[in-house]
């Protein structure tokens, strides 16, 4: 694993002590920490995976909108905050690791560090009621 920038992981910590469930991503969006809230939601155990790519990240969810139409992965908010640097969120379902559907919020957000160095980004979701 190659060696992070001090800010991410400074925000890998800071991740590791809240409650609102994170995926953190490098710059060309492989996976580097998944903290315990986030696996409660997604339904399964991804803390001692890292580095993984977005390629399988962002399509091992089956994420749908509300009408049951799958949603792309390049329409997945944080794919959009890697490949943009801009923010972006959406509702939408999930079936977990553990077969559960969840709806779910998602907030991608780009992480740039000091001289506007883009670190990778941070995303925020939470599991809203059917």
């Amino acid at each position: 694993m190659a060696q992070q920038e001090i800010e991410m992981i400074l925000t890998r910590q800071l991740a590791s002590y809240l409650a609102v469930p994170i995926f953190l991503v490098d710059p060309d969006g492989n996976l580097l920490y998944c903290n315990e809230p986030a696996e409660r939601v997604l339904g399964g155990i991804l803390d001692e995976i890292t580095d993984m790519p977005m390629s399988r990240w962002s399509t091992m969810f089956q994420q749908q909108d509300e009408q049951g139409n799958i949603i792309p992965p390049d329409e997945l908010p944080l794919v959009t905050a890697v490949k943009t640097r801009t923010p972006a969120s959406r509702t939408f379902f999930i079936e977990g690791m553990d077969g559960r559907r969840r709806k779910i919020h998602v907030v991608g957000l780009p992480l740039i560090g000091q001289a506007n160095r883009f670190l990778g980004a941070a995303g925020f979701f939470w599991e809203m009621s059917e």
